[in-house]
């Protein structure tokens, strides 16, 4: 396989898939994959504890279904999560039995590298060897390089209104092996479970589907590669992009381009949520969790209500863990989010430690029968110091370790 990927196949098209999809190695494989994910039960209540105990049998059952064209997948159990940073929202979340896991992820194993080699450099979402970090720094590089009108787009509910026949035309451009189409179809065409009713989508890519993230690229690459011919700069992380352009005449033009061919495709722009913003006066654009603004970065608003909620349910004031298990539990927290927000501009992160120190000090003001919010004693009685004391990460240290020259 890896050498027709890089001398070609007959056509373009892959004729013969099913038989590496169904290969005991491959499901093997995938097997390992869905096991360290962990993740929960399906409509079958079947949990990766429970597979695992039969994993031998459940393996050699799923290869002989596929070989005999009788696996069928079970509906996904719909759940509803918080919505980040949006409080009393919640998002739906599909969960898909542990054998459907398996077989998308061998499916995936099949599929990806197909299309991967197809699809344009600046689609950073879901692909081997790409992430966030990387979109994050071609925006910064363009807005250096005088890209400072951007074209903000947001498709609207997206994952939920790809339509399948669309979606399909453009996978039958690679793959012939009907097997492997059906297979896709039946996915696509997974019953949704809530509660005590089931139903049909009659578009989008199932919620929580292992094989979904990568046929979203696959229907967004006929997008990336026309922009990138009228010769506009893009960055997409799957359903969220933005186009750089050096002026507003030329992003207006982008964003209709966008527009263009978003409605002849099916999809839609958020009519309030696309704008076109110029990033070199006051308001400036979020993209993947960051704010951009005026040749800065710090992260959104929304990117910082996710991290206080996250902090708010770790200290509330009836605690009755030690402190010292209460800071060992936030670390992690504040460790991971500065991580990937380290690069925000000086003085992003003052406010925040203080924040922090003061749900704390609130804690430890109840365990003296104090009420409310802590207050200047407080602080007197808990300085900074106490907590440096503590471990308690802090993250206006932790930049200020980042920024120093390494030693030789």
């Amino acid at each position: 396989m890896l050498t027709a990927l890089e001398t070609g196949v007959k056509g373009g098209r892959w004729y013969s898939l099913m038989d590496k999809v169904l290969r005991p190695e491959t499901l093997h494989a995938a097997w390992d994959r869905v096991r360290a994910n962990h993740g929960a039960a399906g409509v079958d209540r079947e949990t990766v504890e429970r597979f695992e105990r039969h994993r031998g049998e459940n393996l050699r059952r799923l290869h002989e279904q596929l070989r005999d064209e009788r696996y069928a997948p079970r509906a996904v159990r719909r759940v509803w999560i918080d919505k980040p940073g949006k409080k009393g929202e919640k998002r739906p979340l599909g969960i898909p039995t542990v054998r459907d896991r398996v077989v998308q992820t061998a499916l995936r194993y099949a599929l990806e590298p197909i299309f991967e080699a197809g699809f344009a450099p600046h689609s950073y979402g879901f692909r081997p060897g790409r992430g966030c970090k990387d979109a994050l720094r071609r925006v910064e590089e363009l807005l250096k390089g005088g890209c400072t009108h951007v074209v903000d787009a947001d498709l609207k509910s997206y994952f939920d209104t790809i339509p399948h026949e669309g979606l399909m035309r453009l996978i039958e451009r690679k793959i012939s092996d009907g097997r492997v189409l059906d297979l896709l179809r039946a996915y696509l065409k997974q019953g949704v479970m809530d509660g005590l009713r089931t139903w049909t989508p009659e578009a989008g890519t199932p919620q929580g589907a292992i094989v979904s993230p990568l046929l979203s690229n696959v229907y967004l690459d006929p997008l990336d590669h026309h922009m990138a011919q009228q010769g506009y700069e893009m960055v997409r992380y799957a359903d969220d992009f933005v186009v750089l352009c050096r002026g507003e005449e030329e992003a207006r033009r982008a964003l209709e381009a966008v527009r263009v061919w978003t409605e002849a495709n099916g999809l839609t722009l958020h009519p309030e949520k696309t704008r076109v913003v110029d990033d070199t006066v006051r308001g400036g654009f979020d993209f993947l969790g960051y704010h951009f603004e005026r040749g800065m970065k710090w992260p959104a608003k929304k990117s910082e209500r996710k991290l206080r909620d996250n902090i708010r349910r770790r200290t509330r004031r009836a605690h009755g863990h030690s402190l010292e298990r209460i800071v060992s539990n936030l670390n992690p927290v504040i460790r991971g989010w500065f991580q990937y927000f380290k690069h925000s501009k000086r003085n992003t992160f003052e406010a925040l430690d203080g924040w922090i120190r003061g749900r704390l000090r609130a804690i430890l003001r109840k365990r003296r029968h104090g009420k409310g919010r802590a207050r200047g004693a407080d602080h007197q009685r808990w300085p900074n110091a106490f907590f440096a004391d503590l471990g308690l990460v802090s993250m206006v240290e932790a930049q200020r370790l980042a920024s120093q020259p390494a030693r030789r």
